[in-house]
C-alpha cells in the first residue's frame, strides 16, 4: 500500500503550542511502538487545528499574558507544517511534529518557571522564531527554506478549513487535541486530555483500547473531569 493509499486508523488534530495535545500525541506514539512489537499497525494522519484561528474572534485581553503571542507562534509553525505537507507528503508530519515538540516541551525549564502554564506562556513569545523552526526542520530532515512559510498567510485558509473540520465533528466548546477514530466517519473526541504518560507500553495500549471501545458505541457522548494534575513536562520542571 502506497503512502497516498494509506488507510488511517486515527486522524489527530494538533496545534504544537498546546501542551495537552503534545502529551496525548506521545501516548499515541507509545501505542504505535507497542503495536509494532506484535506486527500490528496504528496509522495516524496528523492534521491541523489552529488555536489562533479558532480564537480569532475572542478578546485576547481576557487571556493570561503571553497567550496571543503563543497562539501566533503556533500558527506560524502550523504554516510551516502545511508547507512541508504540500511539498513532501503527509508522512513528514509525524517527524516534524515530534521535532517541534521536543524543541519546546522536552527541554529544561526557563529560569523562574515553577510548573505554571500561565507563567510559561509569558516565555513562549519566541516559539515561532525562525531559529527554532529551522532547528526543528533540520532535525526532521526537511529543507530549511520551509521556514519562510511561517509568515506566509496563504496557508491560513488550509489551517482554518481543518480546524473547522475538527470542530464540526465534536462541537465547538472543546480544545485540543481532537481525535477521529476510523476516519472519516468514526466517532471524534476532544482529548483524551492527560497530564502524564502511562508507565509502560502495555498500559498505554490498555488505556487506548478502552477509549477506542467507547468510540465504537455511537450513543457515547462525553466523559469529563475538570480537575487536572499538573502536566508532567520537562519544560515545567518534571
Amino acid at each position: 500500500m502506497s503512502k497516498s493509499d494509506t488507510k488511517y486508523d486515527l486522524e489527530f488534530y494538533w496545534d504544537l503550542i498546546c501542551p495537552f495535545a503534545w502529551m496525548t500525541s506521545r501516548w499515541i506514539h507509545q501505542v504505535k511502538d507497542e503495536y509494532k512489537k506484535t506486527d500490528r499497525q496504528l496509522n495516524v494522519d496528523w492534521k491541523f487545528i489552529c488555536l489562533r484561528e479558532i480564537n480569532r474572534d475572542k478578546d485576547y485581553e481576557k487571556f493570561p499574558p503571553g497567550y496571543v503571542e503563543a497562539h501566533t507562534g503556533g500558527q506560524k509553525m502550523l504554516r510551516v507544517a502545511a508547507a512541508a505537507r504540500k511539498a513532501h507528503g503527509r508522512e513528514v508530519m509525524e517527524p516534524l511534529y515530534t521535532a517541534f515538540g521536543e524543541a519546546i516541551w522536552d527541554v529544561e525549564p526557563p529560569e523562574g518557571v515553577d510548573g505554571s502554564l500561565n507563567q510559561l506562556a509569558e516565555r513562549m513569545k519566541t516559539y515561532g522564531s525562525k531559529d527554532r523552526i529551522e532547528t526543528a526542520l533540520e532535525k526532521a530532515g526537511l529543507p530549511l527554506e520551509l521556514a519562510e512559510a511561517a509568515n506566509d498567510d496563504q496557508y491560513d485558509a488550509e489551517l482554518a478549513a481543518e480546524s473547522e473540520e475538527a470542530l464540526s465533528r465534536t462541537g465547538k466548546d472543546v480544545g485540543t487535541p481532537i481525535i477521529t477514530f476510523n476516519p472519516p466517519d468514526g466517532l471524534s473526541l476532544f482529548g483524551p486530555v492527560i497530564s502524564a504518560l502511562p508507565k509502560t507500553g502495555e498500559e498505554a495500549v490498555k488505556y487506548f483500547e478502552a477509549v477506542q471501545l467507547l468510540t465504537e458505541w455511537q450513543g457515547f457522548a462525553e466523559l469529563k473531569r475538570s480537575l487536572r494534575d499538573r502536566l508532567q513536562l520537562k519544560v515545567l520542571g518534571f
